[in-house]
Formats: structure tokens, sequence, C-alpha cells
């Protein structure tokens, strides 16, 4: 569990039916339940597209461009807030996995043989908080700027003495993989696909864009979404120097109707990460529905099973990852939470159907 931190040298990484969706893309089954779309959430009508990218600019694990077709999906507007997941917590009561001390055996099952076992003061419930550094340094080593914060979790999202207070609009974050799981299991969802969430991203525009907005690059006079301004990682020149989560709703929506599909947080998504996938997937023509690979396999940390995430968040910045492009991707352990690390859910057609028939 977050066995980078410890080992620095291996790991890192109710509205009205038709309101909040295009009502000529919803289904036929939809027009005899006469009922409202599910609460929060969008119908995006599914279809074929041009998935990754072949920009020789991109990263690796973006390339190639590969032809997907998903069906049509429901997807919350917004990544999942504190609030809606405090709900959650009150109602059963769950602890996350970052409420929970990580185990020996949990970490060095994710490290290669020989490993030095931690010391066991770090063997306590925290999470991963991002900390800006003096000045300027290599952007190299992604420690300079994150720490192993005890009492760090989804409640406290910077350490013990912080708080969600004020803030129940925003994303939550600190939340693991499978935190997210469990949250959706419960809300009756799932976990988008990659497939699925990068569609969503493209807002069902004929000719794909780099950006949820468009092409054009972004502004920090008229900031299109919410992400580092300034010198990453140790100088905020927005307004007081502050930086951090924003309310889901104050950045523009995209053409589906979508926020934050591009800063705030990184969002959860259901695939395993494995290097080769997007090569294998290309091969296969037209790829149906793909729900990722089989296992997961990251040649910079072999031994660690990674989940994708999509979406950039508030830390990144042209100068380092500009993982708010709709083709960046990001990979991590399940059991990593960090304070720029949130997700939104998707449903199924059949899934809504079946919630509405146990309410009739």
């Amino acid at each position: 569990m977050f066995f980078w931190m410890i080992f620095s040298a291996i790991f890192f990484t109710a509205p009205v039916l038709g309101e909040n969706c295009c009502c000529s893309n919803l289904p036929d089954r939809f027009a005899s339940l006469k009922v409202a779309t599910p609460p929060g959430m969008v119908w995006i009508a599914g279809g074929e597209f041009t998935m990754g990218t072949d920009d020789p600019g991109a990263r690796a694990d973006e390339r190639p461009a590969h032809r997907v077709k998903v069906d049509g999906f429901w997807m919350d507007a917004t990544p999942v807030t504190n609030r809606e997941f405090q709900e959650f917590v009150k109602a059963t009561g769950y602890v996350t996995t970052a409420e929970k001390a990580p185990t020996l055996e949990e970490i060095m099952a994710q490290v290669p043989p020989g490993t030095p076992s931690p010391s066991p003061d770090m063997l306590v419930a925290a999470s991963l908080v991002f900390k800006p550094s003096s000045g300027p340094v290599p952007l190299s080593n992604h420690h300079r700027w994150w720490d192993w914060v005890p009492g760090a979790s989804w409640r406290h999202p910077l350490g013990v003495k912080s708080s969600i207070e004020g803030k129940e609009d925003h994303p939550v974050v600190q939340i693991s993989w499978f935190d997210a799981v469990a949250y959706a299991e419960w809300a009756g969802k799932r976990l988008p696909t990659e497939a699925e969430w990068e569609f969503a991203a493209v807002g069902g525009r004929e000719k794909k864009s780099q950006y949820v907005w468009g092409d054009e690059e972004f502004s920090e006079e008229k900031p299109q979404c919410n992400i580092w301004q300034g010198d990453f990682p140790y100088k905020s020149s927005k307004p007081g120097g502050v930086f951090g989560t924003t309310a889901v709703k104050t950045y523009p929506q995209n053409p589906y109707g979508l926020y934050d599909m591009a800063g705030n947080v990184w969002q959860w998504c259901h695939d395993y990460f494995h290097i080769n996938y997007y090569a294998d997937e290309a091969k296969k023509g037209v790829s149906i529905n793909p729900e990722g690979p089989a296992t997961s396999y990251d040649p910079q940390e072999p031994f660690a099973k990674k989940r994708v995430h999509r979406g950039g968040s508030f830390l990144c910045h042209d100068s380092y990852c500009k993982g708010y492009r709709i083709t960046a991707r990001m990979k991590t352990c399940p059991d990593t939470s960090l304070n720029h690390l949130g997700f939104r859910c998707a449903m199924t057609a059949e899934q809504w159907k079946q919630k509405m028939a146990k309410i009739e």
C-alpha cells in the first residue's frame, strides 16, 4: 500500500427526463418507463470513435490510436462529491482504505523480492498529500512534492487538522479504487471503463480535439479547468497563491453536459493498466465494449497491479504531466489514495432498468 512513498526508489505513482441529456438519444425502452433520469447523471448514446492518439508528443501508453465502439451508458455529470460520499458512509459505516493501517504483507506483495521492510512507524493509517516544494526542483522525482501523512483521509484530505467543512460540493478525494468500487456498488452503479470515460470526454465531436473544450491551449487569463497555474510544484499564481479542488460545477461542462472531465481530480476507471494494452486492442480492428486487460503490467513497477485513472487534476501543468489532455492516462495501485484523486460513476441502461423495476 503506497509503497512508492515508503520505498522512494521504487514506486509512485432529480431532474426531469431530458433535462441533462439529449432525449433523442435515449434508448426506446426508456420511453415506456416515463420516469426521471437517474439523478445527477447524463445519458451518453454510445458509438464508435478513435481511442488514444498517434501524436508523437504523447506518452507511449497513449499509443497507438485504435477504433473502439461502446454501447450507450449513463455517467455522473460530476465527480462524486464530499456530500455524496458522506451519505454513503453514514448509510453503511464504510471505512476507507486510508483510514486503515496497511499490513506488512500488503506492502511486501507489491515490491521486488529482497526489498527491505518498511519501518514499523510507517504502518499506520495515512495517505499521500501534496506538499509544494520550497523552490524549483527537477520534475523527474515526484517524491519531492508528496508526503505520507498519518491521519489524512477523505474526511481530512490534508491531514488531521484539515476538514471538508464548507467543501461539500468539492470532489471527494483520498479515495482508493476499492473505495470507489464500494460506493458505486452501494449506489447501484459501477466505475466507467476507460473506453467509456474517453468516449464521454470527447463529447460527441466528430473530430476529437486535444482537450475537452477544443484545441486551443489552456489560458491562465480565462482558465477552462482547474489545473496548476504558475510554476509547478512550488508557486501558484492563482489569487492568494491557493491551489486545490474546486466545487464540481465551477468550470464549463463539455458538450455532453459533463463537468470536470479535465482537471480538478483524477478519476478512477474500472480497467487494469497494461503497457501493451493499446497495441493489442489495435489488432482487433474495432474493439467492442472493451473492459481493459485481464491483468496489469507496468514495466517501471512490475510487481504492482495498477488501475487506470483519467482526467488530470489541480496539480497538472504544461511543464509536467499535462494530464488534462483527453488521451492522457495515469496508473496507480488500487489501494492508493491521494488528495487529487477521486472518481465518478457510470451505469448501464440495464442497471437503470433494474433499479426502476424495483421502484415500480
